[in-house]
């Protein structure tokens, strides 16, 4: 028998939707307002992003996912990471009227999952490796 009351589930996935929320609103701040092509004159096209755009959405969720991790919320940052971008690009490249949009939406899907995994685990080694190392459990000495 459970113990788990309907409150106490929802209680536990605040943090994991706030931080989808936290993606959700840095996909709008740094992406979702550029829906410009950039045409050259050979009639390339490039874009709606540009690097800069791209480079500030990953810093900030950076900070996002490191200050979860610390915590010992790994779980909570993928899954929270993971599915604010999903959403946020599966509503903005939803109006691609050749159906491919739902191959980004996937490689959004498997690429923040993979790498919000792989950047919580660092910061979780790393937040307790300083954290053992202010608490002096680290070896000192010449032989260390």
């Amino acid at each position: 028998m459970s113990t788990r009351t309907p409150r106490t589930t929802t209680f536990r996935l605040l943090p994991a939707l706030a931080l989808a929320g936290v993606a959700a609103a840095s996909w709008a701040a740094w992406l979702g307002w550029d829906q410009h092509r950039d045409v050259h004159p050979d009639g390339s096209t490039t874009g709606p992003y540009e690097a800069w755009q791209v480079i500030g959405l990953v810093l900030t969720l950076l900070v996002a996912v490191y200050w979860t991790a610390s915590r010992g919320q790994v779980v909570t940052a993928v899954a929270g990471i993971g599915a604010g971008l999903t959403a946020s690009a599966a509503y903005d490249w939803s109006d691609d009227s050749s159906g491919l949009f739902a191959v980004g939406v996937a490689m959004i899907l498997i690429g923040s999952v993979l790498v919000t995994t792989a950047v919580s685990l660092a910061a979780a080694a790393l937040h307790g490796h300083l954290r053992d190392r202010n608490r002096g459990g680290g070896r000192t000495g010449a032989g260390s």
